[in-house]
């Protein structure tokens, strides 16, 4: 492996698991950060190594300038994962972290990489498209966008300064989800687990069904209790799916 690896701005290794059969790639949802995944980090170390993606435009990264397109971001992840594939990779996104984590699976499988696993939380199967249009209001809709789904940034939209500092990346990642169009091809080897919650107004449950299109491997869908932020309340049961379905692959106990 790359030894400059744990330097990538883009990728962060909260609790490096240098023993575990396992990688686990995390992609945040528009807006999001790295370190929303600290937690799942935590949990599931030392049993699988979990990596935490950095968008540019956030935090640490904060003057670097947005990608605000999936095509650009799933060929920059793409590569900055390529030294972390000495062993087998999971990929888990969550809304449009989901989008983008099924785009960087296509491109490593067709680098001949073999995946362990997809999880599609909180997004619809990628043919499935909805007109969504967010990332054209003016500020103070977007805002009213953002809270209406209860994501961690609602808190930090109520801090003026803060809101100065964030907006921009939140306003990219919605430009990236939002015109994303998915490009008819070879469907995904690996397994994949669509998760989603019941009430999210931003699938349905037949849209999240549809993800099984996508994979020529297993399927399945679980449902949990909550809207678009599901996973906030329902960590503890997400990580144990997560580590279970990981397991069930590897051969290894968590």
């Amino acid at each position: 492996m790359n030894a400059h690896a744990d330097e990538d701005l883009w990728i962060r290794r909260f609790h490096p698991a240098p023993e575990a059969a396992t990688r686990l790639v995390c992609l945040p949802h528009a807006g999001g950060s790295a370190s929303f995944y600290f937690p799942v980090s935590r949990a599931l170390a030392p049993a699988i190594d979990v990596l935490a993606v950095q968008y540019p435009g956030r935090q640490d990264r904060r003057t670097e300038p947005c990608l605000d397109n999936i095509a650009d971001l799933a060929d920059e992840v793409t590569e900055r994962l390529l030294p972390w594939t000495d062993r087998p990779l999971a990929i888990f996104g969550h809304s449009m972290g989901a989008t983008l984590a099924f785009e960087v699976a296509l491109r490593l499988e067709q680098r001949d990489i073999t995946l362990q696993s997809l999880f599609a939380s909180g997004r619809r199967a990628p043919s499935r498209h909805r007109e969504e249009t967010a990332h054209l209001y003016d500020d103070a809709a977007l805002v009213r966008e953002i809270k209406a789904l209860n994501g961690t940034e609602s808190q930090t939209l109520d801090d003026e300064e803060m809101l100065r500092a964030v907006l921009p990346a939140i306003r990219s990642d919605y430009r990236a989800a939002e015109t994303y169009r998915y490009q008819p091809g070879p469907p995904l080897n690996c397994p994949v687990y669509a998760m989603i919650g019941e009430s999210d107004p931003k699938v349905s449950i037949d849209e999240a069904r549809s993800w099984v299109d996508h994979t020529l491997g297993r399927f399945e869908l679980q449902t949990y209790p909550g809207g678009h932020f599901y996973l906030n309340a329902q960590a503890p049961r997400i990580i144990a799916a997560i580590s279970q379905a990981v397991s069930a692959t590897s051969g290894t106990g968590v």
